[in-house]
């Protein structure tokens, strides 16, 4: 009988633990987003989606991003009309993006002025 009240007791300060202490971020702490004041689409919800179409840095082909190869370089994703193209773009990145770079600062520029 002892041991069942030993085992209860842990059960119960484990299951509270876990409901409104330090384990309810995985219960989810039974608030939503609304209910806090946030709003139904905040930005946490928003989710990054490709392009349907880009442009390969490489070679300038327009690729289809579902079908394409794909490399991330500085937090961008880059698609590629081919293996070739990709393992070019891995091994000198800065040599491809560096016409691509004076075109960014002039569109920071015109929405900053």
């Amino acid at each position: 009988m002892e041991s069942i009240i030993y085992f209860l007791f842990w059960a119960g300060l484990i299951f509270i633990m876990m409901r409104f202490g330090c384990g309810s971020h995985v219960m989810g702490h039974g608030k939503s987003g609304a209910s806090r004041g946030e709003p139904s689409g905040s930005a946490s919800d928003a989710r990054w989606t490709a392009p349907e179409t880009d442009t390969d840095p490489v070679c300038g082909i327009t690729v289809q991003t579902r079908t394409a190869k794909s490399a991330v370089h500085d937090g961008h994703v880059y698609y590629f009309c081919s293996r070739e193209c990709r393992e070019r773009f891995e091994a000198a990145p800065d040599s491809y993006l560096a016409a691509a770079v004076p075109a960014s600062l002039d569109m920071r520029e015109q929405a900053d002025g």
